[in-house]
């Protein structure tokens, strides 16, 4: 994901906000996404403003720091349009810790138990997650981005766990594979 472009988008939506206020919005907007931490909004902030995304459009002053407000400009409005059109690229690479920790606990360990005790461990915490996001959707009272952010996840959980039983099966396979 993008930090600026979706910066970018929260600008375009709101016409001209100050930092705090791009933060509240990415973080409102945004749910089940990781809450934007202040030292990358800055950050994003500075790189966007030199290359040309947005000015500054006014400087206030209310009983504390300064707060610089910002407002897109069109090299800015072409920058999210562009990212906007161009679909995410599908996975090239295995990025996730759950693979990662499996393949080194068959290859670090004397057995296949700890591997196997660590998708044991692992599928609970994922079936746990799956209840709790499964309450957000039966509860009732969530929003529809709410809603939207926990099909994504419960989604991915899923994949998780059917990636976890196929692994548990060709778990002699793939240790004797990766301990050659």
């Amino acid at each position: 994901m993008s930090t600026a472009h979706v910066l970018l988008g929260v600008l375009a939506a709101q016409g001209v906000s100050h930092g705090y206020e791009l933060k509240r919005e990415h973080d409102r907007r945004l749910l089940g996404v990781r809450p934007l931490a202040f030292g990358q909004l800055y950050t994003t902030l500075a790189r966007m403003l030199r290359d040309g995304y947005i000015v500054e459009a006014a400087h206030q002053r209310v009983g504390g720091p300064d707060r610089v407000a910002y407002r897109l400009t069109p090299e800015g409005r072409t920058a999210l349009d562009g990212w906007l059109s161009r679909a995410v690229p599908p996975a090239v690479h295995v990025s996730g810790e759950l693979f990662v920790k499996v393949i080194v606990a068959l290859l670090a360990t004397p057995d296949e138990a700890t591997a196997r005790s660590y998708l044991a461990a692992q599928r609970a915490a994922h079936l746990a997650r799956m209840r709790e996001l499964t309450a957000v959707k039966t509860g009732g009272g969530a929003s529809v981005t709410e809603l939207a952010a926990a099909d994504y996840l419960l989604n991915h959980l899923d994949a998780d766990l059917r990636w976890m039983a196929t692994t548990v099966d060709r778990i002699g396979q793939l240790r004797a594979e990766v301990r050659s």
